[in-house]
């Protein structure tokens, strides 16, 4: 079974930085894809950024191209997602998730941690 366990959230002020970690388990990831998401409260979830395990390709939403990056640590078997140059629109649980690289939809999600962007 797989496990997705996102750590790292927390309250920071506008400008600040955070980085948020995503421990996965249960499975060997070389042929998936690992996503962080984002959800407001009042919105919907959205799409924050993306890797493919073993190419390390990577894709990113235009409003955090430049200020988010997002990595993998094969050895730990972690996903992160570094956040710099934060703002007060940033703020939402985030949420990691996996899928198999010829999935269309995201099959395993973590439970979410807080972000909180203080203006």
């Amino acid at each position: 079974q797989v496990q997705l366990v996102e750590s790292g959230g927390g309250l920071v002020q506008a400008g600040g930085s955070l980085r948020l970690s995503c421990a996965a388990s249960g499975r060997t990831f070389s042929n998936y894809v690992m996503g962080w998401f984002r959800q407001a409260p009042g919105k919907e979830r959205e799409f924050v950024a993306a890797i493919n395990w073993s190419s390390g390709s990577t894709a990113y939403a235009d409003s955090v191209k430049g200020r988010f990056t997002i990595s993998t640590d094969n050895a730990k078997n972690t996903v992160y997602l570094q956040m710099n140059s934060l703002k007060p629109e940033d703020t939402a649980v985030y949420y990691c998730a996996v899928r198999t690289i010829r999935a269309t939809a995201f099959s395993f999600w973590g439970q979410g941690t807080q972000v909180t962007v203080s203006s």
